[in-house]
């Protein structure tokens, strides 16, 4: 019998901490977290505010946080299940939508706070970076009024891979042109070539408009019918091709910026057409029973 060293010792099972719920569920990831929310101690308790940006099977979800000690706190919410309001019924969670749901939280957060007319954000989508140095510092907005700064918030990604060109991306674009401070660079924006060193936004625009979205609508129309029809069976429904689609978003964006506010909601009412069916009794059972065994007994009966 071979000899095997015993690794974790019974000191090693007594000191053995587990780790935090949300650690094991591969749900957050606290480093991060750290660094998100820990705030300077001269700051007397200002809370740093993050842009949480999650992705679902169906939605994009874009949240404006901040942390307290027992549990974060929500400013301003929007989901890209919200843009069927403002006219855009498909595509609800590819890079445009993304962008458009950024606008939203981002124009519906400063409404909120009273800075949406000093703030109106990039007007003209070009996708660019907008910054500017005002006082020794850099905000990335196109100006900084003198009496109020902008609002600064953080990207919060989650446990979602930082890939160049992700839709995380996207809703972070969206909330910087909706005219929020949040610190960024060209170089994980679509467009941005990591080996020479250069940045291509006319690449980043098209992909804010759909552009890709387009193109492969048109590449399967030509090439596979079937499968545009059942992968693009939404757009269809909603009379929307690949030509129209930079045109649709620009009335989305102006539709957002009019008219940010949440929608009202509406009461809960459940559906009372449904009705359980009412529990046999204990003879009805048994007859139910019995009826079952005269039919047997009649069908052998029958083929005797």
């Amino acid at each position: 019998m071979v000899f095997v060293k015993v690794q974790k010792s019974k000191a090693y099972y007594a000191r053995y901490q587990v780790k935090f719920r949300r650690r094991r569920e591969g749900k957050t990831d606290y480093r991060q977290r750290k660094r998100l929310c820990c705030q300077d101690k001269n700051k007397y308790q200002t809370p740093k505010y993050r842009l949480v940006v999650r992705f679902t099977n169906k939605q994009v979800i874009c949240q404006i946080a901040y942390a307290l000690v027992d549990g974060d706190r929500i400013l301003a919410q929007a989901s890209s299940s919200e843009l069927p309001r403002y006219g855009l019924e498909a595509g609800l969670k590819n890079y445009a939508a993304a962008y458009c749901t950024g606008l939203l939280v981002a124009r519906r957060l400063l409404q909120k706070v009273g800075l949406d007319e000093l703030y109106e954000g990039n007007t003209e989508v070009d996708g660019e970076v907008v910054k500017t140095e005002y006082d020794g510092k850099e905000f990335f907005v196109e100006e900084v009024n003198d009496d109020k700064y902008p609002f600064r918030a953080l990207l919060d990604v989650g446990c979602r891979p930082t890939t160049t060109g992700a839709r995380i991306f996207g809703a972070l674009k969206g909330a910087a042109d909706g005219g929020l401070d949040i610190p960024h660079s060209e170089k994980r924006f679509p467009g941005y070539d990591r080996d020479a060193k250069e940045y291509d936004a006319d690449m980043h625009r098209e992909r804010i408009f759909g552009g890709h979205v387009g193109e492969y609508m048109e590449y399967l129309e030509e090439e596979d019918n079937q499968k545009y029809q059942e992968h693009f069976a939404k757009y269809i429904e909603n009379d929307l091709e690949a030509d129209g689609l930079e045109e649709l978003y620009e009335e989305v964006h102006e539709k957002i910026r009019e008219d940010p506010s949440a929608a009202e909601k509406k009461d809960f009412v459940p559906d009372k057409s449904f009705k359980r069916k009412a529990k046999k009794t204990l003879d009805e059972r048994k007859a139910a029973v019995q009826a079952k065994k005269d039919a047997k007994i009649a069908e052998l009966e029958d083929e005797e």
